[in-house]
């Protein structure tokens, strides 16, 4: 018969895309998980893997084997959630994606979570692009997108509503904006992903929504390092509100054309797969989100 878990180290293998990464994540050594995909391919009569020293690629054989071995995979992950639910343990390393802004938000808080919950671990991944949360093993994403994909839950966790601010040295340097046009005239601080640059800002009046195209001396795909350039004096930003709570706070940033109404930004969510059965960790981490980020 075969080892089931022979099976799910070979779906780690290809997720990961190594044997290193595999030993990492499933935390056994190297060696141990080149003998599991040896024996299993020795049982199997066949290679499933092409090595090479740059990259590993599937074989004819192991494409078909690797959608087998994902269901072994999750029914594995499956009885250990049964089993953690019998024992009502909130427990284990809980994976997590935020974007890189998020985490001005998020990073605070885990250290709250954690002295709450002593036995998780949380392993953070910061990245601005859509992961696949089943292929890559992550028990829950913030994001701040519509779902579009079935398998998938999202659970909102707050509103993101827009300011516009700038650092009182940029102001008294380069005056305050009164219209949404005099941006035009202003060193604007400007989010940009790859070639998709945000330099049209959104504003509603009488007649509906405009917006305004702005310009300045800088670009970047982290909102948190844009924040920081603001207090900085470089300029005037447009952001989520909750990025930048602390500065408006402490004075660091003041809100600019504050009277001015803007769409609402979209929503933060918690997004996590849809399973058979949810792990107790994964649960607690969605309610804790809710409780703080919703408040």
């Amino acid at each position: 018969m075969l080892n089931p878990q022979r099976l799910a180290t070979f779906a780690a293998i290809i997720r990961t895309g190594s044997i290193s990464a595999a030993a990492v994540e499933l935390r056994c050594g190297k060696s141990v998980v080149s003998r599991q995909l040896a024996s299993l391919e020795e049982q199997l009569g066949t290679r499933l893997i092409q090595r090479s020293t740059r990259r590993l690629a599937l074989t004819e054989i192991g494409e078909q084997v690797l959608a087998e071995a994902r269901l072994i995979e999750r029914a594995l992950a499956n009885i250990e959630q049964l089993a953690e639910q019998h024992l009502q343990q909130v427990r284990g390393l809980l994976r997590v994606s935020c974007s890189m802004a998020g985490r001005r938000q998020l990073v605070p808080l885990l250290a709250e979570f954690t002295a709450r919950y002593p036995q998780v671990k949380v392993a953070l991944r910061l990245e601005d692009h859509m992961v696949d949360l089943i292929a890559e093993q992550i028990d829950v994403a913030i994001r701040t997108t519509s779902l579009v994909d079935s398998t998938l839950i999202a659970r909102k966790l707050s509103g993101n509503p827009t300011v516009i601010v700038a650092a009182p040295s940029y102001l008294a340097r380069a005056g305050v904006p009164d219209t949404p046009e005099s941006l035009q005239q202003h060193a604007c601080l400007v989010y940009a992903v790859g070639s998709r640059v945000y330099d049209e800002w959104a504003f509603i009046g009488k007649s509906g929504q405009y917006s305004v195209r702005v310009d300045g001396p800088l670009q970047m795909n982290d909102g948190g390092a844009l924040v920081t350039a603001a207090a900085a004096g470089v300029g005037i930003l447009r952001v989520p509100r909750p990025l930048v709570a602390d500065e408006l706070a402490s004075g660091a940033l003041v809100h600019v054309l504050a009277d001015c109404v803007m769409p609402p930004g979209q929503s933060n969510y918690a997004v996590y797969p849809a399973r058979d059965f949810l792990a107790l960790k994964t649960a607690a981490f969605v309610d804790f989100l809710v409780e703080k980020m919703g408040a």
